[in-house]
């Protein structure tokens, strides 16, 4: 039988993968190419070396699974629809970098385990080309709407994890969202109490648009 934390965190993930899916298309966020390719590379590697470590199924790192199918498909929707933000720049071809030496390393190696904490980590460092880029245009690109669900679906997924690796996934997830809501949220309270200048007025209702959406 299907338990409820394992129906929302499919279910969670899929309204995601929509909504953002949705926003991108429409021009609404521009959320980093670099960053949900990294994502895919490494939601993809972590699962591999997370089933080889032990024995498990896709079904007990549900919200690694599930991340499979979201990173990619969203990349693929960036790629093709994400305009200025679907190039690379250096910072971002180096982070490139080091995620082909780690998956060499797994490749020569079949260290499962370390492998898969090293994944872990280039996960966090996945997010600091959205982190960067935010700080220094000071401006949020992203939807509150969908990061605040990818929160819920990363705190519900750790009554699912299986495995010290799964747990690990899960709260390395919960932290890294935590931290960019929080930056999302900085960046809003002091866009509204700076004074603006046209185009930062335009974004920002475009901003208030997307975050009632």
């Amino acid at each position: 039988m299907i338990s409820f934390p394992f129906a929302a965190v499919i279910a969670l993930n899929t309204l995601i993968l929509a909504r953002n899916g949705y926003l991108i298309i429409k021009g609404r966020i521009e959320p980093s190419l670099a960053m949900w390719l990294f994502f895919t590379i490494a939601v993809v590697g972590s699962l591999f070396s997370y089933l080889l470590e032990g024995d498990f199924s896709p079904l007990d790192n549900i919200l690694n699974t599930s991340d499979v199918v979201l990173c990619a498909v969203l990349t693929g929707i960036i790629f093709l629809y994400g305009g200025k933000n679907a190039r690379f720049n250096r910072f971002e071809y180096a982070l490139l970098a080091v995620v082909v030496l780690i998956l060499g390393f797994w490749f020569l190696s079949k260290a499962h385990f370390l492998t898969n904490l090293s994944l872990q980590l280039i996960q966090f460092i996945a997010y600091l080309p959205v982190y960067r880029r935010m700080i220094r245009a000071r401006r949020n690109t992203e939807s509150f709407t969908t990061w605040i669900l990818l929160l819920a679906v990363s705190l519900v997924s750790l009554f699912t994890a299986r495995g010290v690796l799964a747990l690990v996934y899960s709260l390395r997830a919960t932290v890294c969202v935590a931290i960019l809501l929080t930056l999302m949220t900085i960046i809003r309270f002091r866009s509204r109490t700076a004074p603006a200048g046209p185009r930062d007025e335009a974004y920002s209702q475009g901003e208030r648009r997307d975050s009632t959406a």
